[in-house]
């Protein structure tokens, strides 16, 4: 039991937000690095405006998701992709606007919940990111 709880505790402490810039997508993922571990990934085309955002860890029900941070919501298209959910949001959109300010959003999808949280010790990282996938 100690043994189970150690190893949960150092899988957890073991988790960041780690961005992934060069030739192709820009990717930032919450991850346990040089592991296949993922919570959440963000990827675009840099300069494209549009960011999609795939969940792991949840339901893969497809089917209309809301999508909130703050005030802020939007409907968009939830689509499973293979162990994860998929959505797709712009990056001009006051939603993801409301994430890159705040860190906190949230997926619902057919009464599943998920959340995705950058503390703040990476909020830069993620502003990068919407400054470079920016339209």
């Amino acid at each position: 039991m100690l043994a189970t709880a150690l190893s949960l505790l150092v899988l957890q402490a073991g988790w960041t937000w780690t961005l992934y810039e060069g030739e192709g997508p820009l990717v930032l993922a919450n991850e346990i690095p040089d592991t296949p571990e993922l919570r959440a990934v963000l990827e675009c085309e840099p300069g494209t405006g549009v960011t999609r955002l795939d969940l792991y860890g949840a339901g893969v029900t497809p089917g209309m998701a809301r999508v909130t941070s703050g005030d802020s919501a939007a409907q968009v298209v939830s689509a499973p992709s293979g162990d994860h959910r998929r959505v797709a949001l712009r990056s001009d959109h006051p939603v993801f606007g409301q994430f890159v300010l705040t860190g906190a959003l949230s997926v619902t999808v057919a009464g599943q919940f998920q959340s995705v949280e950058v503390p703040p010790g990476h909020l830069a990282k993620l502003r990068r990111f919407a400054e470079l996938c920016g339209g």
